[in-house]
């Protein structure tokens, strides 16, 4: 799914791969194999792609049908994951609005990203499960099940779990962003 539509966002730009991969930092043969759907690409690969291409990561999942209604279906929402572990997450909204609502699942002693990094967007993150320490600039807030956090996301930011379970957590992203 993603191929096809990164094939298109690059082209609908005048980017060749070449051009893509330099700006991205990304090798134009990772590149190609994403864009033949040979490789999947890993979280930090999609948010590199998201943020050069100024489109919201799960766009890059391609879903041209809006509606006024949308129902996600639990067996068909689209995840993404981080190469190393660690961090994964599913799009519970249906990616064609101007919110976006996630599932994350963090494992003891790992981060949603090795630095703090910042898009253009508001979010606000409830605990449902084990513990969640959220970074926010020079701000660290330690969220248990049921707590909750809202922020501006141009300030860096990240999430860890410090604990010794799984956390799990939901984050309500608008606009979606990289």
């Amino acid at each position: 799914m993603i191929g096809p539509h990164l094939r298109e966002l690059r082209q609908k730009r005048n980017l060749t791969l070449k051009q893509l991969a330099e700006l991205t930092g990304l090798s134009t043969g990772l590149l190609s194999q994403v864009e033949r759907s040979i490789h999947d690409p890993s979280l930090e690969t999609l948010r590199r792609l998201a943020k050069t291409l100024e489109v919201p990561l799960f766009s890059l999942f391609a879903e041209d049908d809006v509606q006024q209604v949308a129902v996600v279906r639990r067996e068909r929402r689209m995840k993404v994951g981080s190469p190393h572990g660690g961090i994964g997450y599913t799009r519970l909204s249906p990616g064609s609005g101007r919110l976006e609502l996630l599932e994350g699942r963090l494992e003891p002693g790992a981060a949603s990203s090795e630095e703090p990094w910042s898009h253009p967007s508001e979010e606000c993150v409830l605990a449902q499960a084990g513990e969640l320490l959220v970074e926010v600039g020079d701000s660290r807030i330690r969220l248990e099940p049921g707590d909750s956090c809202y922020f501006d996301s141009r300030v860096p930011h990240r999430f860890i779990n410090p604990g010794t379970d799984t956390a799990t957590f939901l984050v309500s992203v608008t606009p979606p962003s990289y």
